[in-house]
């Protein structure tokens, strides 16, 4: 585990996506790219036409989303944000500064949100976590891990809760992944003392642009953040799409069924060129190669793009939507890799 300086943290930090900065770059129409660079589903919840009283309308909290969300999560105290983004900010200004522990690699937004209200960050690497279970005060995972893939059983997660409970502290594990195996989830676990689960309908339901996330924790910490947040957290067109979609049993199904084996088939076409995953999940696959920046730049050429990292360097790869993508990501990366 190491400190992060506050001057390690950047003032923005780089996503998947950001297309239309791509096409400029590379001089590619927008059209014409793949993007496999964010972990989406790339074929999402259908949305239907939305009535007009979404749009006109304030949001209302009894509009059906949060027993929606209470039945698919199978936890009774939740709060709807504007993406888990929202709480990851909105979490860090509600404790005394304090010593936090952090999954690396991973999701960098948590590292940064807590550094940045001048919290100790230390990162921690899959193998020390149990260690760091026991030296800090807060430990923050992302289960599965973005963008390793890294999972743990239900049993170590709850230990570890235990064993910072006890001490007053919190372990937040952001689930943004975890939809495709809702078995993993420690969400029906809850409300439990310092257990924090975040979700969101972004990657599994493909809906990432509705902005749609919830906190599942304690009652009393879910009114500081009400507080924190305000009201109308969410846009009444967003609740009504993230109603449905959370009440749809049967595209849920039907869609884990397709990811998993998609992810299969993206681990395995990857191999084929020589860039096995060291990890993965349903949604994507991470390749650890220190090839990944010249990679990165030869699927770009060719209008497909990738997320590239960079401690350590990889590539993750996201899904084809349909089978021309498969087969044009299957010719771009044996003209990118030589084979």
């Amino acid at each position: 585990m190491s400190d992060m300086s506050c001057l390690d943290a950047p003032s923005l930090l780089l996503h998947g996506g950001r297309l239309r900065e791509a096409a400029a770059r590379y001089g590619i129409a927008l059209d014409v790219w793949m993007d496999l660079s964010t972990g989406i589903n790339p074929n999402g919840w259908p949305v239907p036409a939305l009535p007009p009283s979404a749009w006109s309308r304030l949001p209302e909290d009894d509009d059906g989303l949060e027993d929606a969300a209470r039945h698919y999560y199978g936890t009774d105290v939740l709060f709807a944000v504007a993406g888990t983004q929202a709480a990851i900010q909105a979490l860090p200004p509600l404790r005394a500064l304090c010593r936090v522990g952090v999954l690396h690699p991973g999701y960098a937004e948590h590292a940064h949100a807590w550094q940045r209200c001048g919290h100790t960050v230390l990162t921690v690497p899959a193998e020390r976590v149990a260690d760091a279970a026991s030296s800090v005060d807060v430990l923050v995972l992302t289960h599965p891990n973005n963008p390793t893939g890294a999972r743990f059983s239900s049993a170590q997660l709850l230990g570890w809760h235990a064993e910072l409970a006890a001490r007053g502290g919190w372990l937040v594990v952001d689930e943004a992944f975890m939809d495709a195996t809702p078995a993993d989830s420690l969400a029906p676990y809850c409300p439990r003392p310092g257990l924090i689960v975040l979700r969101s309908l972004g990657k599994f339901f493909g809906l990432a642009g509705t902005r749609v996330g919830f906190v599942i924790a304690p009652a009393l910490l879910l009114r500081r953040l009400r507080a924190t947040l305000g009201p109308w957290c969410v846009a009444a067109p967003s609740r009504w799409v993230a109603t449905h979609a959370m009440r749809d049993r049967a595209w849920q199904q039907s869609a884990r069924t397709r990811l998993l084996s998609e992810g299969e088939r993206l681990a395995a076409l990857c191999a084929r060129h020589e860039l096995a995953p060291q990890g993965g999940c349903a949604l994507f696959q991470w390749v650890r190669t220190e090839r990944a920046a010249g990679l990165h730049e030869r699927l770009a050429r060719r209008g497909i793009l990738t997320r590239l990292l960079a401690d350590p360097p990889g590539l993750r790869f996201g899904l084809p939507g349909t089978e021309s993508a498969w087969a044009r990501l299957e010719t771009a990366l044996s003209e990118a890799t030589g084979r």
